[in-house]
């Protein structure tokens, strides 16, 4: 990078610089701005050094305030909050803006109460068994800035030593005795007060799932002796005398009615058998309009008269009626029957449904380089086709792009419309049964599609769909799709004088028009538990496996090579077997910053009646949503170099066989909406087989020394609906660049015209990459 690239830094520094220093200056006289909260632990010879860092920052989250939040000790929020002035009263404006929305007010040393702090910090780690530990505390001023240390000292930690159930001999008492070997408490661990907290929503939840509907982990108490000496302790657990009676027996379920088309504007919920119910099976079914099927209502239901009340088929029941996507609210009340005696339980459905019938339009602009145009979708939708909550949805679309600069390209402008049909079932529908899941409610998805787009320079492309298969969710973390049957029909037509042109230059060019037909099953599994907020790690993982063409060929017994093909449609019948993994992992720094990074992996392999995968199943790379650095379909295969040709400068899309990249992305939040991150992308593509008119695009051992390599920073603004997100990105590492050149980080040079244009790539996109 050339020193005159420094000039474009030294403004943008020399702004942050000011606006750090002029933060100081809006302070009145004798206040002191409150800039750090620190912990010390001073334990003794004892205590784990592993422990320390990890237990100083958590006991450093329990300080209040908190300082203003900063960047690089830079305070941006407190700067636009201080920059809006004094003046300002209301979110009206700019100013107000940026005073109540953007900025914070400074936090200042007056406002921290340390002997509250101390307080905190000494309870916390008594929770944590460190009865007897002491905490001081001490300020220090510079420069108008003040950091409080509070020191914690915290001596002995207290381990259990042995864990006694009090309990009476009633079947309540027996089902905590039974379940015991399953507690939370063992003797020899540290004294955990967090882990009290969850042995008794352990019992809690063992008795949910015996019938006690009424109990309470408040009933619970776990008494504490610390008097046995050698820093030892005796945890006794037993119920509160004060526990209501009702919550120690279980209960049964009686009556079960459901309200199917209930309006929250009736007011009060309704109680008893209405006059109008009509009895199905156990269930007394309120639906006077008839909206819905009785079976389909019906159908959710896990409680029957008789039942003893679980947990599990209370919370199953309240899934399956959210997951059929027709109700807005879902709403039930357990009432126990009015009698003396009664360990009986009326329950009550309350289900508010969605409008029926609602129409969506969506339209979207889009801008790349010179390339602009706009894409705009109307969907209208029935959440109950047949009275059953089927959601049959119709949705047609269109779009153009135009190229708007640059000289004209074959494949440049184009304009596309078509419309798509699908109709899904809350239920599996086989010939069999199957039930893949009992919490969730399983799908069976019927659709069909038709796409037209003309690229008015080069060609015309009809594309028909067809599927049919099943979605389910294993649990909240798993997640299984399994189409039966796919089948994809592409057909080119008007081909111009232009393009036959190109194609006799470049038979590369002629696999984008190829006619296809593909037919065969799929399946997708899903692994995430990104959704839980309080793991440090987390993980997505996406898996599928796609077949075509696979029995047909077998009994045909195809081969290519010798002549034995098969059509329909006149197309060839794709025969193939396809695989793409992607793992990614997120790890949390902090409350406000993570790293997240991806890798993935996918194969294609074409045998038997075919010879190559077909066009709209092959990898490519690049673009916004993997190595940045490079533009979309544009790079690749292998060492091989998209060169473009003919006198519009056309370059066709690199597509392959298989395709490896890994990408690592760290992530922080700046200010108010806006999020930073800076990104190393790695990867690329190859063909299985040599192909002649793409030297060095076949995989090889050496496919490492053919790996792309791209890096850059960007900018993600969250809107709560969406995230727009910019980034720009350099190549560091170009694969089709002779060996020993293909890395170029000495040759960045930010201050030259030509090479910012032939190397810096902006991407505008909705959401993250990964």
């Amino acid at each position: 990078m050339r020193i005159r690239s420094l000039y474009v830094w030294i403004p943008i520094v020399m702004f942050f610089v000011a606006s750090s220093c002029s933060n100081i200056k809006y302070l009145k006289e004798g206040e002191n701005l409150y800039v750090k909260g620190r912990v010390e632990l001073k334990p003794d010879t004892s205590f784990p050094e592993k422990y320390i860092e990890p237990l100083e920052s958590n006991l450093e989250s329990y300080l209040r305030p908190q300082p203003n939040s900063s960047i690089l000790g830079l305070r941006p929020k407190l700067y636009f909050y201080n920059l809006a002035g004094d003046s300002t009263t209301t979110e009206k404006g700019i100013k107000g803006w940026l005073k109540y929305k953007v900025g914070e007010p400074p936090v200042l040393l007056s406002d921290v109460n340390r002997p509250h702090n101390e307080d905190l910090l000494r309870n916390r780690l008594e929770n944590l068994g460190f009865f007897n530990a002491e905490v001081s505390s001490d300020t220090t001023i510079k420069n108008r800035k003040a950091t409080v240390s509070y020191f914690a000292t915290p001596h002995d930690n207290y381990k259990i030593k042995d864990v006694v159930f009090e309990l009476d001999s009633t079947d309540f008492g027996k089902i905590i005795d039974e379940t015991k070997d399953g507690s939370l408490l063992k003797p020899g661990n540290p004294y955990n007060f967090d882990v009290i907290v969850n042995e008794r929503t352990r019992i809690d939840n063992e008795l949910k799932a015996r019938g006690y509907y009424y109990f309470n982990p408040d009933y619970l108490l776990v008494e504490v002796d610390s008097t046995v000496g050698d820093h030892q302790v005796d945890l006794f657990v037993t119920v509160k005398p004060e526990a209501p009676d009702q919550g120690l027996h279980p209960y049964y379920i009686n009556n079960i009615y459901i309200f199917p088309d209930y309006n929250l504007q009736q007011g009060t919920y309704q109680l008893g058998i209405p006059s109008d119910s009509t009895r199905y099976g156990d269930y007394y079914i309120i639906d006077p309009f008839k909206t819905y099927r009785r079976r389909a209502i019906a159908r959710p239901m896990s409680f029957q008269k008789g039942d003893l009340y679980t947990r599990a088929k209370h919370t199953r029941t309240i899934s399956q009626l959210v997951g059929l996507g027709t109700f807005k609210f879902v709403k039930n009340n357990f009432v126990p029957v009015d009698s003396a005696d009664s360990n009986l339980l009326d329950v009550y459905y309350y289900l508010t449904p969605q409008p029926t019938k609602s129409m969506h339009f969506e339209i979207l602009g889009k801008t790349a380089s010179v390339y602009n145009g706009s894409e705009a979708t109307l969907s209208w939708q029935h959440r109950s086709a047949f009275k059953g909550a089927e959601l049959f949805r119709l949705s047609v679309f269109g779009g153009y792009e135009l190229q708007t600069g640059g000289n004209v390209n074959l494949n440049s402008s184009f304009y596309r419309y078509g419309a798509e049909a699908s109709l899904t079932f809350p239920q599996i529908i086989a010939p069999f049964k199957w039930t893949p899941t009992k919490r969730f409610v399983p799908h069976t998805t019927i659709r069909t599609g038709y796409e037209f787009l003309n690229r008015r320079n080069a060609y015309r492309l009809n594309s028909m769909t067809f599927g049919f298969g099943y979605s389910w969710r294993e649990s909240s973390q798993k997640e299984h799709e399994l189409d039966l049957l796919e089948v994809a029909y592409v057909r080119s037509s008007n081909i111009t004088p232009e393009y036959e042109l190109e194609l006799q230059r470049n038979p590369n060019l002629r696999h984008a028009i190829d006619k296809q037909f593909i037919i065969g099953p799929n399946y997708v599994f899903t692994y995430t538990n990104t959704m839980e907020q309080n793991r440090k790690n987390t993980m997505y993982f996406r898996g599928g496996l796609d077949l075509s063409g696979n029995i047909i060929g077998l009994i045909k017994g195809a081969n290519y090579d010798e002549g034995d093909t098969y059509s329909f449609l006149n197309a060839p019948i794709s025969q193939y077997i396809k695989t793409d993994l992607d793992f990614r992992n997120y790890t949390k720094l902090g409350s406000k910053s993570e790293i997240a990074a991806r890798a993935m992996l996918g194969f294609g392999y074409a045998y038997g009646n075919s010879n190559q995968m077909p066009y709209i199943k092959q990898f490519f790379s690049g673009g916004p949503n993997g190595i940045r650095a490079f533009r979309a379909r544009a790079l690749g295969p292998g060492s091989y170099e998209p060169e473009p040709f003919g006198e519009y400068n056309f370059i066709p899309d690199m597509t392959g066989d298989i395709k490896m990249e890994v990408n690592l992305e760290y992530r922080r939040k700046l200010v108010s909406i806006i999020h930073g991150a800076a990104f190393v992308d790695a990867g690329n593509i190859w063909l299985l087989n040599e192909d002649e008119n793409k030297p060095g695009a076949a995989i090889s051992k050496d496919f490492l020394k053919e790996m792309a390599v791209g890096a850059g920073l960007g900018l993600r603004f969250d809107l709560t609906f969406l995230v727009l997100r910019t980034d720009i990105a350099i190549p560091i590492r170009i694969p089709y660049l002779p060996q020993g050149e293909r890395w170029v980080i000495d040759r960045i040079d930010f201050g030259d015209k030509q090479w910012r244009k032939d190397n810096i790539i902006f991407n505008l996109a909705i959401g993250y990459p990964f």
